[in-house]
């Protein structure tokens, strides 16, 4: 576990948590995959949108306790520290919590770990203090949901995800297609625990710098998107969605591609997805920057069997998961 950090700021006076909130909370909150990005012209008034969808595992999990002072114990302790702080100032509440994280997300992999930490460390405290949350509003007190409501909505709702893009209010992008995950299907995720993708100062200076999309390839994507991966969903033609998920990943890889070394940010990764496109899978591609890597398979049966095709010695990991069609569950201790 990491280092833990301590500290506190004086609560706003007269404020009171409500008569019986919990002493303790725990959250558990999915991870995200990212398939893309469906319009980077922003000819229309809205730019990106996004598709994604959350996943069982990895996933965070946070222990949450009233303390007598701020605290964090764990992975990311410093911005755990930083999220408690800024929510504590919107709820007007003491931030005197002490945060454990138990379970966490592999931070700068493609999985939305900022997003879910945040959010479930702003869940957590209105937990405590026996307060009602719209999370919408703790995204930008936060500093989420920037590009993708994705990763919100996967805290939310879970599911299969389609946000509208941004336009010029600021606001975090509205959700226009939530459709549940068939039971039955995989994704294979190949992670590279020696590489991390592109975020920070990194990714802002990417999207500064990038030439502008094409119109015409930005229509092509969301053609696929509408016409092709979601009534795929919705018929469980898990072939045509993979498909419709490939052609997004290969035009959004190679527009990124001088920004993270390739149509992939891993070439571990990018060797094992070339292994995975000869094998005949329809569906594969990297979640976001990466480096992780995933591959979209009809069973966990078959799930198996590609893992057991593809392991070999070196520092890439395989993990079988399944959609998550329910966003994070916030219970008392």
């Amino acid at each position: 576990m990491g280092a833990s950090t301590t500290g506190s700021v004086r609560a706003p006076q007269g404020d009171v948590a409500r008569p019986g909130a919990p002493a303790a909370v725990r959250v558990r909150a999915p991870a995200r995959l990212h398939f893309g990005f469906l319009d980077m012209h922003g000819g229309l008034g809205r730019r990106f949108g996004s598709i994604g969808l959350a996943i069982d595992t990895p996933a965070l999990q946070i222990k949450a306790s009233v303390a007598a002072r701020a605290s964090a114990k764990g992975a990311e302790a410093e911005r755990i520290r930083s999220y408690l702080l800024a929510a504590a100032a919107h709820l007007e509440v003491s931030d005197a919590v002490a945060v454990e994280v138990e379970e966490a997300i592999p931070a700068h992999a493609g999985f939305g770990s900022g997003t879910q930490l945040a959010l479930a460390v702003a869940a957590a405290l209105a937990r405590l203090n026996g307060r009602a949350v719209d999370l919408l509003d703790f995204a930008d007190v936060l500093d989420r949901g920037n590009r993708s409501g994705v990763g919100l909505a996967a805290f939310t709702e879970g599911g299969l995800i389609v946000d509208g893009g941004r336009d010029g209010s600021g606001s975090p992008p509205p959700v226009i297609s939530r459709m549940p995950w068939p039971e039955a299907w995989r994704v294979v995720l190949i992670l590279d625990d020696g590489a991390t993708g592109v975020h920070g100062g990194s990714e802002s200076e990417a999207f500064r710098d990038l030439p502008p999309f094409e119109e015409a390839r930005a229509a092509e994507i969301c053609r696929i998107a509408l016409m092709q991966v979601l009534p795929s969903v919705a018929t469980g033609d898990l072939d045509g969605f993979g498909r419709g998920i490939t052609t997004i990943q290969e035009r959004i890889g190679d527009y990124f591609a001088p920004h993270q070394g390739g149509r992939y940010a891993s070439a571990a990764v990018a060797e094992v997805l070339q292994a995975v496109a000869a094998r005949g899978v329809s569906g594969y591609g990297q979640s976001s920057w990466g480096p992780t890597g995933f591959a979209l398979m009809p069973s966990e049966h078959e799930a198996q069997q590609l893992v057991a095709s593809l392991e070999r010695p070196g520092r890439l990991r395989f993990v079988i998961a399944k959609g998550r069609n329910e966003g994070a569950s916030v219970s008392d201790i």
